[in-house]
């Protein structure tokens, strides 16, 4: 349990000026804990590789403290959970991104550590095609229970949230400011929506304004949080553009929707698809092949197939992929010493059966047996 010095402490960390998010991480490193930053003395703070006397002045300074108390009154009064960087619940695929915050502050309902996250962006100017194909892919992802980010923007991402609420999906929208206010205000409804299916995440105290500079920081978290990035639709420059290449850096999966060649808002996706910055993506069906989503299990179903009746070379099929787990023709005929037509009748009426099932690269796994 966190005391409320240590929150202090870690919040004031994300105060003192010309310290970022991994000068910050040095800090700590350095001195040992978060409280020892505010008690290492001046001399020996100025020898951590950028830390110059100015920053280790303001280090020590009484307004950055005092803030950081006014700020845990806050979380405190409207149960907003603050997570910091040390946290076991702070989110892992964020973690692995060198820049991410020191402190995330977040109200909701959904864990922020989720199987299948994907975020979904683009211009705050959709289209009703855009519109359209944003909804359809949500609804046909919808059984695989992915958990939908996007930035609660206007356009691609508000279609984006409400699309995961009528489908019964968890949703979070990362900000660009503090918990304090909602941006666009028009989306205020929907935000409180999300709250009881999904929720609201940002690095920002409150009292922080939406203002520009703070959105690429912003598309960084919806980058880092997800496994994979969908853009629907965007021009050739603005925020869905930067999180696709925030994306690619984090090594995570791009994707764009294509439109008309002449189309003003889907110059952008378009750029991504040429430049091999983005797979083309058409439907949901392309994501779940992309991404190998595999349906969730039914315990009803799957009790039945313990009984399916296999002749013995299917048998031999089923017990080769049982130990050596995925395999492809090739290995199946090595392994079972089947003839090459032998083991391709078999797969065809094992997957007729629904006992395994053929992957791209034409590997066969077992499933439901």
């Amino acid at each position: 349990m966190v005391t409320d010095r240590e929150l202090i402490h870690r919040i004031a960390l994300t105060l003192i000026p010309g310290i970022g998010d991994v000068l910050g991480k040095k800090l700590v490193t350095f001195c040992g804990s978060v409280e020892a930053v505010f008690r290492e003395k001046e001399e020996h703070l100025m020898k951590i590789p950028g830390i110059g006397k100015t920053l280790a002045q303001s280090i020590r300074t009484n307004k950055i403290i005092e803030r950081a108390e006014k700020e845990v009154r806050f979380v405190q009064k409207y149960k907003i959970e603050p997570i910091f960087y040390l946290d076991d619940n702070f989110p892992e695929r964020l973690k692995q991104c060198e820049d991410h915050p020191l402190m995330l502050y977040y109200k909701g309902t959904t864990p922020l550590e989720h199987t299948r996250p994907i975020a979904f962006v683009g211009t705050r100017r959709a289209t009703e095609y855009g519109r359209t194909y944003c909804k359809k892919i949500i609804d046909e992802i919808a059984p695989f229970d992915p958990l939908i980010v996007s930035g609660l923007a206007f356009g691609i991402d508000t279609i984006a949230h409400r699309s995961a609420l009528e489908a019964g999906l968890p949703t979070i929208g990362v900000l660009g400011h503090g918990l304090d206010k909602i941006y666009p205000i028009q989306n205020k409804k929907l935000a409180e929506m999300m709250l009881h299916q999904g929720g609201l995440l940002t690095e920002f105290m409150s009292e922080t304004n939406p203002d520009a500079v703070n959105f690429p920081k912003r598309n960084r978290i919806i980058a880092g949080l997800s496994d994979a990035v969908v853009v629907i639709e965007a021009g050739k420059k603005g925020g869905a553009l930067i999180t696709a290449d925030i994306a690619n850096s984090y090594n995570r999966d791009v994707f764009a929707l294509p439109g008309r060649v002449n189309d003003l808002y889907s110059e952008g996706c378009h750029f991504l698809i040429k430049t091999n910055r983005a797979a083309l993506v058409e439907n949901g069906a392309d994501l779940v092949f992309a991404l190998d989503w595999q349906p969730k299990k039914e315990t009803t179903p799957h009790q039945t197939q313990l009984f399916v009746d296999l002749n013995p070379e299917e048998e031999k099929i089923v017990a080769i992929l049982r130990e050596k787990g995925d395999a492809d023709i090739d290995n199946l005929i090595a392994n079972t010493q089947l003839s090459s037509g032998v083991v391709a009748s078999a797969l065809l009426n094992l997957e007729f059966k629904d006992v395994i099932k053929l992957l791209p690269g034409k590997v066969y796994r077992l499933i439901n047996y």
